[in-house]
């Protein structure tokens, strides 16, 4: 089952790119060729710099291929805690540059058939009223163009939704496709090693003056504590047909609620999320919900998602470290990664050319991690290394577990999985079980 194919997967012609072989010499490499690092190489090549890309596999073979595709600048209820922990400065910054990400993907998506289509997001609570109120008067604040909205279309009960009028939807592997055509990059040229500048892959060494990690989940453990700073969530998407069209994207504000946003005929619900490596509803919750809301419909595809999630909901966008001078990172997008790809790439290839981007603080992976969140995450990777198991993952040693729904052994440390013969699946872990 971990295999089973997206609807993007199952429609997307992507180009194919060579391997890498022997030595190169570049400005700037980039490692990873998910939408973040393709849309950094993109803007690269539009500022004449010098660059190359390796990815491990094949483009959007990771978490790209698997995401619902929503483009907003509405990250769940985030803007009231952004404002509480890091002023209404910093609320306004994440805002405007997810607005800026936005519109150019509006602006990119001209130039190529990738479906994009402009829909109202909205944000539900089916628990209070109150979060959403407290997000609104934030909003409000900042000048947003949100809106309280009573009334909602979904099969069950809620206390209004905070909504985005003209986010967007799109299909990321036709994008992907398109605006990858010309880029220099390597395929199946996996990542081996370090070596200061040098950077080590199975096909031969690739030395940068400047490199930036975009693996979903960084692979270098000894900087940044990565390890400790992020864990990792999965999520799973039905595709229903013989549903009515909801006409908008739809997401609960809590982090185990539903998802909603239709494709052609078809209807994306998503939910059943729970951290990798522990029980939680997968698709036998949306099975059943969905025969609870849609008894009249038809699953026609299913397909799960992985998900970096930091300790404040921000991303880590910038210095991979304090002390590593020309290593550079984007992950921990929880959940929102088209936006958050887009708003990496502006971000990166500035401070790559030395300009000013009054943003680099707000996303800074340096920035402080004092949470209740480091303390679950400190409690897991305890609980990983000291439980039993003979399969133990290769990243740091944690013991893994077996994953009944998707036959596979994950990781509840850091969310590396395996399938049943022991290939990987998902990193930070860097090769197959032995």
């Amino acid at each position: 089952m971990q295999h089973s194919l997206s609807l993007w997967e199952k429609d997307a012609e992507l180009p194919a790119f060579e391997s890498l072989n022997g030595e190169k010499k570049t400005e700037v490499l980039i490692i990873g060729g998910g939408l973040a690092g393709i849309l950094c190489a993109y803007f690269l090549q539009k500022l004449g710099v010098e660059y190359c890309l390796v990815e491990a596999d094949k483009i959007g073979a990771g978490i790209t291929g698997h995401t619902t595709a929503k483009i907003t600048a509405q990250h769940g209820l985030i803007y009231h805690k952004i404002a509480g922990k890091y002023g209404l400065e910093a609320a306004a910054r994440y805002l405007e540059i997810n607005r800026m990400a936005l519109e150019n993907y509006r602006v990119l998506c001209k130039e190529m058939q990738c479906d994009f289509a402009e829909k109202d997001n909205f944000v539900y609570s089916i628990e209070n009223r109150e979060k959403l109120e407290r997000e609104m008067k934030v909003l409000e604040r900042l000048g947003a163009d949100a809106k309280f909205t009573e009334e909602l279309p979904l099969p069950f009960p809620t206390y209004g939704a905070v909504s985005f009028p003209k986010q967007a939807q799109f299909h990321p592997l036709k994008f992907l496709a398109g605006i990858s055509k010309n880029l220099v990059i390597y395929e199946h040229t996996k990542v081996r090693e370090f070596r200061g500048k040098t950077v080590v892959t199975d096909k031969g060494k690739i030395t940068a003056k400047q490199i930036i990690v975009a693996t979903h989940f960084p692979m270098l453990n000894k900087h940044g504590g990565y390890f400790l700073k992020l864990y990792q969530h999965r999520s799973y998407v039905l595709g229903l047909k013989n549903v009515p069209s909801l006409e908008g994207m739809y997401v609960d504000e809590a982090k185990k609620g539903f998802s909603f946003r239709n494709v052609g005929d078809y209807l994306l619900f998503g939910g059943g999320s729970h951290r990798t490596g522990k029980q939680g509803g997968s698709y036998t919750e949306l099975r059943q919900a969905a025969a609870v809301y849609y008894p009249q419909a038809k699953e026609v595809f299913h397909w799960a998602a992985q998900d970096c999630m930091t300790l404040d909901s921000l991303p880590y966008i910038g210095k991979y470290a304090k002390g590593t001078k020309g290593l550079y990172v984007a992950t921990g997008f929880n959940k929102w990664g088209m936006t958050s790809s887009m708003a990496a790439a502006m971000i990166l290839s500035d401070m790559l050319l030395g300009k000013e981007n009054d943003n680099v603080r707000v996303f800074s992976p340096s920035r402080g991690i004092l949470s209740g969140q480091l303390f679950l995450n400190l409690a897991e990777s305890t609980a990983g290394l000291l439980s039993f198991s003979k399969k133990r993952c290769p990243h740091l040693g944690c013991a893994l577990k077996w994953n009944r729904e998707e036959h596979s052994w994950d990781c509840p440390c850091h969310g590396s999985r395996f399938d049943a013969d022991g290939h990987l699946l998902d990193n930070p872990a860097n090769g197959d079980l032995e």
